[in-house]
């Protein structure tokens, strides 16, 4: 990255910091946008909601590496802040987890996160989960490490044993995979705050640990202070962005619908040059006749 700092380097040095990292759940640029004008310091894509916006389907596994990469570009293209990317699997075998990798790297992402799900996987909060075995889990994380071209690329592993092995087996699943020499543990679906503890007793100390918030998901939803006084170092709500924008739009298409206008609406909404302003068009507009006159453009 030519002037600016490395990605997966600034998001190193923030982890370093005592407070937890608070990183919200985007899915494109516009969401992306607004989350780093609200003030965030990171942001996270995941696999769920990659599929939920760019297919209308459930997290089992649909979606592609390519398409993963493609949405984390245009990402990373209009925002500066480090992006922390879901992997899922890694797409594949140990192989393809290198490809995944190098073209995650390629787009900007700042920490890849990996889990030890088999496929065709699913969401961490859904049922009938199946897993690879942990020596499979940790070639995929060390090929995973060998792939990369910087090595502040972080990799964060992910185990969903909690659900299918126990929490003892997810326990010693995460020693196994801090092992290989990852940079973040995920334990996901940790059911009770006794457990989450437990965890942040365990591994916070050695490395940043991973809290995932799901509305109405299997884990307790708490404020990111209080995760970070249990011991997290980043916490992540990665869904909440597609399911307001999912409950808002019912909203909107069942008024539009009714009342044949979005009059009633109009107090909720952007207008035209509010949106204008949110997305930068008088500023691009004018930096387009900038280069229109040689004189005065840019150098």
């Amino acid at each position: 990255m030519s002037a600016r700092t490395a990605p997966g380097a600034a998001l190193r040095r923030r982890l370093a910091e005592p407070r937890p990292l608070l990183a919200p759940g985007v899915y494109d640029a516009l969401t992306a946008l607004l989350a780093q004008q609200a003030g965030f310091e990171a942001l996270y894509l995941s696999g769920g909601a990659v599929a939920y916006t760019q297919l209308g389907r459930s997290d089992v596994g649909l979606t592609t590496a390519t398409e993963t990469a493609q949405v984390l570009a245009r990402i990373t293209d209009r925002v500066d802040l480090p992006v922390i990317v879901d992997a899922d699997t890694g797409y594949g075998n140990a192989l393809n987890v290198q490809r995944t990798v190098r073209d995650l790297e390629r787009a900007g992402a700042a920490m890849i996160q990996l889990e030890d799900q088999d496929f065709p996987k699913r969401c961490g909060h859904l049922a009938g989960k199946a897993l690879v075995s942990q020596a499979e889990m940790c070639g995929k994380l060390k090929a995973a490490l060998d792939a990369r071209r910087d090595t502040d690329t972080l990799i964060l592993a992910r185990t969903d044993a909690v659900a299918v092995e126990g929490l003892e087996a997810a326990f010693a699943r995460a020693e196994a995979y801090a092992e290989c020499g990852v940079d973040g543990l995920f334990i996901e679906a940790l059911r009770t705050r006794e457990d989450m503890a437990t965890a942040c007793r365990r591994f916070g100390p050695r490395l940043p640990l991973l809290a995932n918030m799901i509305e109405g998901g299997l884990t307790p939803v708490s404020r990111a202070t209080d995760l970070g006084d249990l011991g997290f170092r980043i916490v992540i709500f990665p869904g909440g962005t597609a399911r307001w924008v999912a409950a808002g739009l019912q909203h909107y298409f069942q008024t539009l619908a009714s009342e044949g206008s979005t009059g009633s609406l109009r107090p909720q909404m952007l207008d035209f040059d509010q949106l204008n302003a949110v997305i930068g068009t008088p500023e691009l507009l004018a930096r387009g006749r900038d280069y229109a006159d040689p004189a005065t453009a840019p150098r």
